[in-house]
């Protein structure tokens, strides 16, 4: 079985929720040993979320948000509050490439394993925290002590105020980008710091801040305010300087559109029988058709409405950017999903049958990596995990009726 491209890596993951878990789940996905450490008495809380296999009435081992982000790694339950328990860890890091974690600020610090203190027992490790406001050794916040989720970084970091019906109320996108774009980040820090390390030896720490992250991605309302000195606010489904460029209705639902390129408008323009839209000086430009956006966007979903999404896609699909609106289950039976194995079943403990996660984007030729494991269960490797590192029989038991681990 091909492992991935990072088969060896050895990360220490520290996280929960999700931000930190999806980032650790990236490297995963590549091949990295990731040796989740969970807490006693229940251990991520995100174990207990739904959807859950409709046999399942008692929330146990874990529901499908948990696997979709948890798969691949092992996981071992070490009570960090406990003298033995730090040791337990400390030993854990000294051949490990990366620890990750995403506690609030000063945590780690509390619990004397700090990245000064790891670092003394493994220079050569990559230590990345995942805050909501960053972390004080890399720029001290006045936000540093706020807890964060989500929605707080997406309002924070500007996505929102463009989100939402044109002069509405901002909205929050739906999936978890306040917290899925800073994991994707940190995954990129870490391989960044890996080959800083692999050249010179030498680790370092590295933050990413949930306010920054969504900040970095909220594209172009920096520069608009920057050379404008206009506020961007919410803008629907349209484009502030593309046009066409959006959603639009349809008979049984909506379809997206983007021709701000004149020979996509065109070819619009034509299958619509509206040639006379090509040359006319209103819209014969994108930077015109920006100033009767409006006109534009009334002609289009006049005409878009007389079909149904089938019928577009038969109508426009290769011919300019064009797709459907996908729910999910349009994504189960799409031909391009199917192609690309972008979903793939795995068992669920506990479950009759397997279900689908979302598998790896990331497509390569030489190093493929992807979905090899379910989610583990809590505290499953354990054993195996510490006796890789050295630990005897004797000491393990040792710890367990110490409670350092279970």
């Amino acid at each position: 079985m091909n492992k991935g491209a990072l088969e060896g890596l050895k990360v220490i993951d520290l996280t929960r929720a999700l931000a930190g878990p999806f980032s650790s789940m990236l490297l995963a996905d590549q091949g990295a040993t990731v040796i989740k450490v969970e807490a006693p008495n229940g251990g991520d809380g995100t174990r207990k979320m739904p959807p859950f296999p409709p046999e399942i009435t008692d929330r146990e081992p874990y529901g499908g948000y948990f696997q979709s982000i948890n798969r691949n790694k092992l996981s071992i339950v070490i009570d960090l509050k406990a003298e033995s328990g730090k040791q337990v860890l400390k030993r854990l890091v000294k051949d490990a490439d990366v620890l990750v974690e995403n506690f609030r600020t000063g945590v780690m610090e509390g619990l004397d394993l700090s990245y000064e203190t790891l670092a003394d027992i493994n220079p050569r490790l990559v230590y990345a925290a995942i805050r909501g406001f960053g972390d004080p050794r890399t720029g001290d916040s006045p936000y540093s002590s706020w807890p964060a989720y989500d929605v707080i970084a997406q309002a924070m970091g500007g996505m929102m105020s463009v989100t939402g019906l044109r002069g509405g109320e901002p909205l929050k996108v739906g999936p978890g980008v306040g917290d899925l774009i800073p994991g994707t980040l940190a995954a990129f820090g870490i391989m960044a710091a890996i080959f800083h390390a692999n050249k010179t030896g030498e680790g370092q720490f590295l933050d990413v801040a949930m306010y920054d992250a969504v900040l970095s991605f909220s594209e172009r309302i920096v520069p608009q305010y920057a050379y404008t000195g206009q506020v961007p606010s919410t803008e629907g489904n349209a484009h502030p300087s593309l046009c066409p460029f959006g959603v639009f209705a349809c008979k049984d639902g909506w379809v997206s559109i983007a021709c701000p390129g004149d020979n996509f408008w065109a070819i619009l323009c034509k299958t619509m029988d509206r040639e006379d839209m090509i040359t006319d000086e209103r819209y014969v430009h994108n930077w015109t058709r920006v100033e009767h956006m409006e006109e534009v966007i009334h002609i289009v979903t006049a005409w878009t409405t007389q079909y149904t999404k089938a019928e577009l896609k038969q109508l426009l699909g290769g011919k300019i950017p064009f797709g459907p609106v996908h729910d999910a289950q349009d994504l189960f039976n799409d031909d391009h999903v199917k192609a690309r194995n972008m979903l793939v079943e795995v068992e669920h403990p506990g479950a009759d049958k397997p279900y689908a996660i979302t598998n790896t984007p990331i497509h390569m030729t030489k190093t493929q990596g992807g979905v090899h494991t379910r989610a583990p269960l809590l505290g499953e490797h354990t054993d195996a995990v510490l006796a890789e590192a050295g630990f005897s029989e004797s000491e393990i038991a040792q710890l367990r009726q110490d409670g350092a681990i279970e």
